[in-house]
């Protein structure tokens, strides 16, 4: 890990450098305004899926004045654990943010060495195949808030890389999913800006429902509730906190809740529903540069956990820094090591801020 985290700082160093320059170019020959294009590294390294590296391409466009600039993207990355993901999205913003689109396409194939499976204390080797389809459309119809629908496609399969491994997953019924559901979406944004707000909220709330009538093999319901405040300190301060909630409803296992926080592996702790508090400092050094200082921790519940059970609880902690790409924008990129339980951990190299 010691290595990858110099190979990250070498590129975030490498990145800034870049950018400095583009700057000075741009000011040599009496320019202002920001290139539309952005390409950002990617680098993450965790116990479960190994060192990863990858990238981030994408392009802004302003449709109007009143609406915020919008991005289409494209990402890809590869570990040494032989995982690799793929995916393109949009975020649009159009007719003086009246409305809104969120849209995205991913494919990945990851190959997970999990110690303590599920809390079973079994050592278990898996391959999980994905592809989620998404696309979200809202509408602004009184003030800050908006309503609408989404649709989300999901082809999930998950395998045992051995036959140990193959009878423990069938055991547990854990073999993946395929489905479509259709829900509505709500949402009320306050934010000053869509990437690094400095004041202000967001609010979201989506339900999933999958369905037999529209092509899926398994029947259950989904709410997903989010919540994110943020207040400037300082002039040089923001503090971010957010609350995210998911419940589910008769969802088989591969649908369950999984933790949503840096330190952690998506999937690798499971429970029907999950609760996530978050706190992060946000810290302004220079023009660009940054600092970041974040606390969280979530909870399992559902069947037999519960939220009165210390073991349902993980916690966890980080510090960071951050660059930004784009000042017109707000666009950071981060480079992060989170420290959870159970010898837990990540470092992360990302674009854009955690929420």
């Amino acid at each position: 890990m010691r290595k990858l985290i110099v190979m990250a700082l070498a590129l975030f160093s490498h990145l800034a450098w870049s950018q400095a320059n583009n700057d000075k170019v741009e000011a040599d020959a009496g320019t202002e305004k920001e290139s539309p294009w952005l390409l950002a590294p990617t680098v993450s390294s965790n116990p479960k899926l190994g060192n990863t590296l990858g990238f981030l391409a994408g392009y802004l466009h302003k449709f109007d004045e009143q609406s915020p600039s919008s991005m289409v993207a494209i990402a890809a990355s590869t570990s040494d654990t032989d995982s690799t993901v793929a995916g393109m999205f949009g975020r649009v913003f159009f007719d003086q943010d009246r409305q809104r689109i969120l849209a995205g396409h991913a494919r990945g194939k990851i190959l997970n060495e999990y110690e303590d499976f599920l809390g079973t204390g079994l050592n278990i080797n898996t391959t999980d195949d994905l592809t989620l389809t998404l696309f979200r459309y809202l509408h602004r119809v009184q003030g800050n808030w908006f309503l609408g629908g989404q649709l989300i496609r999901t082809e999930y399969t998950i395998e045992g890389d051995d036959p140990f491994s193959k009878l423990i997953l069938q055991q547990l019924g854990l073999t993946g999913f395929e489905g479509n559901a259709l829900g509505l979406s709500a949402e009320r944004d306050t934010r000053d800006n869509q990437n690094s707000p400095y004041q202000g909220s967001h609010t979201e709330i989506h339900t999933n429902h999958y369905r037999d009538a529209w092509g899926s093999d398994v029947e259950f319901d989904v709410v997903t509730a989010k919540y994110a405040h943020f207040a400037r300190i300082t002039g040089r301060q923001v503090l971010a906190a957010r609350f995210n909630t998911r419940i589910t409803a008769d969802a088989p296992i591969s649908g369950y809740s999984s933790l949503d926080l840096r330190g952690y592996t998506r999937g690798e702790y499971l429970a029907p529903h999950v609760a996530t508090f978050e706190v992060e400092d946000r810290i302004k050094l220079g023009n660009r540069w940054g600092a970041t200082l974040f606390a969280g921790a979530s909870c399992l519940f559902g069947e037999k956990a519960r939220c009165d059970n210390r073991e349902d609880w993980y916690p966890a902690v980080g510090a960071g820094i951050t660059y930004q790409l784009k000042v017109e924008e707000r666009m950071n990129v981060r480079a992060e090591i989170a420290l959870g339980k159970h010898d837990n951990y990540g470092f992360y190299l990302q674009f854009g801020n955690a929420f």
